[in-house]
Parts: C-alpha cells; sequence; structure tokens
C-alpha cells in the first residue's frame, strides 16, 4: 500500500513536468527536421502559464466542466496505473476521459469543433481494439491483470507478447495524435480544421487539456515499459530507454508522413490489432 501511494504521488508530481520537458523536446527535433531552430526546450511550460494568464471565453459553462472531468479522469487513469491497479479499469477510465472530451466538442456548437470530435471518435473506434488486446496478452501471459502482479513477475513480458507490443507501438501514433494520424487535432499549423477538436477551448481550459495530454503520455509509455519489467534493475533501464525510443520513433514518423484519411486510420488499426495482436494472442493460447 504504501509503495501504490508513493508510485501514485510521484505519478501525480512528475508526469507533467516529465511530459511537458517531452514536448520541447519534441518541438525541437521537429524543427531541426524541418531545418529550423525551433523554440526553448521549455517552451511548452512557458505555453501553459500564458494560457493561464488569458481571459477565459467559452461558449458555455458545461464546455468547461467536460474538460475538467476529460483532466480528472486522465489523472486517475494514470493513478490507477502507477498504483497497480487492473488494466481492464485503466483502460476503461482513459475511455471515459476521451468521451467527456468529445463531449465537451460537440456541446461548444462550432463546425470546426464538431467535425473534429466526430474524427476523435472514429480514432477511439481505430485504436481501442488494439489496446484491449494488449491488456487481454498481458493477462494470456501473466495470469492477471493487474500492473502490479505483471511488476512483480520474474519473465519479460516483451519476447511472448512481441506482436502485440508492434501493434501498440502502432496504434500510439494515433494516441500521441501525430501524422499521418493527427486527425480530430494537431499540435501543429497543417490541421486544416483550425485547432480541430480544441478550436472553442482557450485560457485555462486549453491549458488544462495540454497537461492532461502530458499526463496521458506518460501514462501510455508506462505501457511500454510494462512489456520489459522483470524485478530487474537492468531490464528496468533498458525499459526506460524503449519508452525514450518509441517516443522519438513517433517523432520521426510525424515529421515523415503526411495525414492520412480516417478510413487509412481505422483499416490500419484494425488490421494491425488482427495480425498482430490476434495471432500473437492465438499462440499464447495453444502454446
Amino acid at each position: 500500500m504504501l509503495t501504490a501511494i508513493i508510485s501514485v504521488i510521484a505519478y501525480l508530481i512528475l508526469a507533467p513536468l516529465i511530459g511537458g520537458f517531452l514536448a520541447g523536446v519534441d518541438r525541437i527535433i521537429t524543427a531541426r527536421m524541418q531545418g529550423r531552430f525551433g523554440p526553448p526546450v521549455l517552451q511548452p511550460f512557458y505555453d501553459v502559464l500564458k494560457l493561464r494568464e488569458k481571459e477565459n471565453i467559452t461558449v458555455n459553462r458545461v464546455q468547461d466542466f467536460y474538460v475538467i472531468c476529460f483532466f480528472i479522469f486522465v489523472v486517475v487513469t494514470g493513478g490507477f496505473f502507477f498504483a497497480g491497479g487492473s488494466l481492464l479499469l485503466v483502460i476503461f477510465t482513459l475511455t471515459l476521459a476521451s468521451v467527456f472530451l468529445i463531449v465537451a466538442a460537440f456541446s461548444s456548437g462550432s463546425a470546426y469543433a464538431q467535425v473534429g470530435a466526430e474524427r476523435e471518435l472514429l480514432q477511439m473506434m481505430a485504436y481501442e481494439p488494439m489496446v484491449l488486446l494488449t491488456a487481454v496478452g498481458f493477462y494470456a501471459y501473466t495470469g492477471s491483470f493487474r500492473v502490479d502482479d505483471i511488476m512483480q513477475g520474474s519473465n519479460m513480458s516483451l519476447i511472448p507478447l512481441v506482436g502485440i507490443f508492434a501493434g501498440y507501438i502502432f496504434i500510439l501514433t494515433i494516441k500521441f495524435r501525430k501524422s499521418p494520424f493527427d486527425l480530430s487535432m494537431s499540435h501543429h499549423a497543417h490541421q486544416e480544421l483550425v485547432a480541430g477538436l480544441k478550436t472553442e477551448f482557450s485560457g485555462r481550459t486549453l491549458a488544462l487539456i495540454e497537461v492532461a495530454h502530458w499526463y496521458e503520455n506518460i501514462f501510455l509509455l508506462g505501457i511500454v515499459f510494462l512489456f520489459f519489467v522483470n524485478g530487474t534493475i537492468l531490464m528496468t533501464v533498458i525499459g526506460i530507454v524503449v519508452c525514450l525510443l518509441a517516443y522519438f520513433l513517433e517523432i520521426f514518423i510525424d515529421n515523415s508522413f503526411a495525414r492520412m484519411k480516417w478510413q487509412v486510420a481505422l483499416n490500419s488499426a484494425w488490421i494491425a490489432a488482427l495480425v498482430l495482436g490476434g495471432i500473437n494472442l492465438f499462440i499464447i493460447m495453444i502454446g
């Protein structure tokens, strides 16, 4: 219990700091790949502080309420994960958080935000099967959905779950909102929907969304780490390094591919889930 409490407190404090720092590194690497100098690494923090100082203009009060719920459930999702809770509960909580953000966009009445919300729903349909297969894969191999049970195991999960790992890395492109699947919103200026789902958000509300994404990214990388942990310091270090490499891979993909249609995102994610995740799960079941 004490370990779980310490882990949750560390997540609450460190996740936005690490997530914001990674966002700054993302901007610098992106700028270098595009032949630009780029902003300072702490620019995401400056942006959030500046947003908090701006006047908070919203279409309606309900919109802010939904965004607050989105932020709370994203934080709770990571709290469940780092406390060693059930992966199924973690996934369902994260899905609920996404639903609140979508409803917030729909409530704004903006055409741009509503189209972004519709695309966000399509993206959820694309990545959810692979996310669920990831949880089922851990259960099939370890016999438990609980994160603490998986982490206490003596065997690394990567080799027997290599197909599921590859499928999860694939859908991270969608979850991190990187090209070619940055359909509903984008951190870059090439989004044809203005700001997509977050078009009508501003001030403290938009700052809350940005910080929530930092929390969410650290949680998503935590699942990557889960494939490598086996109770040894060596694999812990390797897991952290692979998390960083996975994040940098997504940055490289983001700057190497143009955005594709939602049909491509949906079809490719389902194919990855069926081929990589489904076959891997079948092999575990008969093995």
